[in-house]
């Protein structure tokens, strides 16, 4: 029997090994473990969506509304059956109800699209209806009056230095000048760095040739945004335009009554004096007192007088 004729059965008695594509995947040594305690949960297969299931869902259409004041127990059942009982809109007209939640609670409002701008209106019409105790504010989505208007961003008056924060540390003074260069000739630009690396700490100032290159950057939306980081813009103060103290004390204004031939009065100057300051008697030292006075002999002293005896 030759070589090949044996390596040919071996092959035709080894088994095919099959995959099924559709089976569940094995448990691990931990869910089996879980399952053998009864603790393992059963999850459900993920769904795969289809073709068909993706074309059904649909981008946001133009027509909408946005109801605000909502309950907070208000569910979206409740939101449709209002609105199609005060309306007379289908509920196969309203294609889309949004109600917007933080956790297991709704934030108050929701949005609703419908088909045509007509339904808008009747929509908007039903604002100012109770639903759930409270009065509905209904307003077309694409209306943004009553919004309050964003304040300035910057707390000092327009002028021609800008202040940039939330700078990236990769940041330079060129990559600056490039950003900036379309809004306006640039005289210099300030940028704080580190003492010990020499990177930008965040921040800079660039000082723009007038007031218009400022303005422009403020307006500008290409400059809102540097190295994927959101810039933050505010004027500078420029310290050029400020008023130089006066420490020179303004002349005395003349009388009224003076003509130009009467002479200029000049106000005297007060003569300042030292005032006598009185001599205190101030107490010596001991040490100095004791240093300077005359040392008594140390020597014996004669007897001169007489012995008194007490009885």
């Amino acid at each position: 029997m030759s070589e090949q004729e044996t390596k040919k059965r071996k092959g035709d008695s080894l088994d095919e090994l099959e995959i099924d594509l559709n089976a569940s995947v094995p448990l691990s040594k931990k869910q089996k473990r879980l399952a053998k305690k009864g603790k393992l949960e059963e999850e459900p297969a993920p769904k795969v969506s289809t073709v068909q299931e993706s074309e059904q869902k649909q981008e946001k259409s133009k027509y909408g509304v946005w109801i605000g004041n909502l309950s907070f127990d208000t569910s979206k059942e409740d939101l449709v059956r209002f609105l199609v009982a005060k309306s007379s809109i289908p509920e196969e007209d309203l294609t889309r109800v949004n109600i917007p939640k933080r956790g297991n609670q709704i934030k108050g409002f929701a949005y609703v699209d419908v088909r045509n701008e007509e339904q808008v209106e009747k929509l908007v019409a039903l604002s100012e209806q109770n639903l759930n105790g409270r009065n509905l504010l209904i307003k077309s989505a694409t209306s943004f009056e009553g919004r309050p208007e964003k304040d300035n961003e910057s707390k000092l008056p327009p002028s021609r230095i800008l202040f940039v924060g939330n700078l990236s540390f990769d940041t330079t003074e060129d990559n600056l000048k490039e950003h900036f260069q379309h809004c306006g000739d640039i005289v210099r630009i300030r940028m704080a760095t580190f003492q010990d690396t020499g990177k930008c700490k965040g921040f800079a100032f660039v000082d723009f040739k007038n007031e218009e290159g400022a303005v422009t950057a403020m307006k500008s939306k290409l400059a809102k945004t540097m190295l994927n980081r959101k810039l933050r813009l505010e004027y500078g103060e420029d310290r050029s335009k400020r008023r130089p103290k006066s420490h020179v004390r303004e002349d005395v204004p003349q009388a009224r009554d003076a003509t130009p031939d009467t002479p200029e009065i000049k106000p005297q100057r007060k003569q300042y004096r030292e005032r006598p300051q009185d001599k205190l008697a101030v107490r010596e030292k001991s040490s100095v007192a004791l240093a300077s006075a005359q040392r008594a002999s140390a020597a014996i002293v004669p007897s001169s007088g007489k012995k008194i005896k007490f009885d």
